[in-house]
């Protein structure tokens, strides 16, 4: 029997995450025979492996008849193209799309299916945060994934409307604006996009290194990307923060000034900058600082403060360089 859903998990190296996602498709109210899941492993790892054949034999063990298929890229080319095979390979009429870590509700499929009867084409559904009482720092994903008006972690597309479109754009090879992307492509075609607010993935928040921050700034090439891309949509839908990114400049223009002007010997010069550069830091501490913040926390926090705009302003550029495109 054909099914109607094909899940789709692109995952890398997160076993463990991966299968308390697989145990919570394993139990959907929707009946198992209307439902293929496909992991998509973005790098070839015995651990993931082996944890999908795992949970195959505990779906053999409960007496089901749930399919459950393992496809392997050997090389990590990012979850687009994870993604993109996976769609590819169903056998389902409706993708239904969620990120490795996180956990759909029992009634998540049950849900879209509603949606589709009436004839949708592509769903959101909603994506709910969990953050546990002993989390200090956050996850950086959380004002994305608060504002996000279309996540892939927890979408459903018709394969007819991926196939239309071409499914995810690999050039975006990590995981920022992507699904941006896909949301824009459909709405360029005239493809509709439903939401399904009773479609609840529930993301687990996890503390991040105090880095991660930084790491992050590398992603900021990707928005010159997708301005390139679609520049209409990208002025209307994509928050730009033009005054942080003001304040990233005048950061990192004020120190210029300071270091050159005293590598120069214009003391008076030097001193402005330096006082600039000191101020707007000061102002971008005082925002970022945590509450109580121990002496560990309050050095780390100096530092990335420092240090984001200098990265900020840099992937910028970058991307800006090597989609050759001018955005603001």
């Amino acid at each position: 029997m054909t099914p109607e859903f094909s899940v789709v998990i692109p995952t890398h190296q997160h076993p463990a995450f991966l299968l308390k996602c697989l145990d919570a498709l394993g139990r959907q109210r929707l009946a198992r025979n209307q439902f293929e899941i496909i992991v998509v492993d973005d790098g070839d790892s015995s651990s993931t492996a082996t944890a999908v054949a795992l949970f195959s034999r505990q779906v053999v063990q409960s007496g089901g008849t749930l399919e459950v298929r393992y496809l392997a890229q050997t090389e990590p080319l990012g979850f687009a193209a994870a993604r993109n095979r996976g769609w590819r390979a169903a056998r389902g009429r409706v993708i239904a799309f969620i990120d490795d870590d996180c956990l759909p509700q029992p009634d998540w499929l049950l849900s879209a299916s509603t949606s589709f009867q009436r004839g949708a084409q592509v769903v959101a559904g909603q994506l709910r945060l969990a953050l546990s009482d002993s989390s200090t720092r956050p996850d950086t994903k959380l004002p994305y994934v608060e504002t996000g008006e279309f996540i892939s972690a927890n979408c459903f597309c018709l394969k007819s409307a991926l196939e239309r479109v071409g499914g995810f754009e690999e050039d975006f090879d990590s995981a920022w604006r992507q699904d941006s992307d896909l949301q824009f492509n459909f709405i360029q075609v005239g493809i509709p996009i439903s939401k399904c607010p009773e479609a609840v993935v529930v993301y687990p928040l996890r503390d991040a290194a105090w880095y991660t921050a930084l790491a992050n700034e590398r992603k900021g090439r990707y928005d010159a990307l997708l301005y390139k891309r679609h520049p209409a949509l990208f002025r209307q839908r994509i928050e730009t923060h033009r005054g942080l990114v003001l304040e990233y400049y005048a950061s990192v223009l004020a120190s210029t000034i300071g270091f050159m002007s005293a590598l120069s010997g214009n003391i008076v010069a030097a001193a402005m900058g330096f006082f600039l550069w000191g101020a707007i830091s000061t102002n971008m501490l005082w925002q970022r600082l945590p509450d109580n913040a121990t002496n560990r926390q309050l050095s780390q926090t100096v530092l990335t403060t420092l240090a984001i705009p200098f990265l900020a302003i840099y992937w910028r550029l970058r991307g800006a360089i090597k989609y050759k495109v001018l955005y603001w």
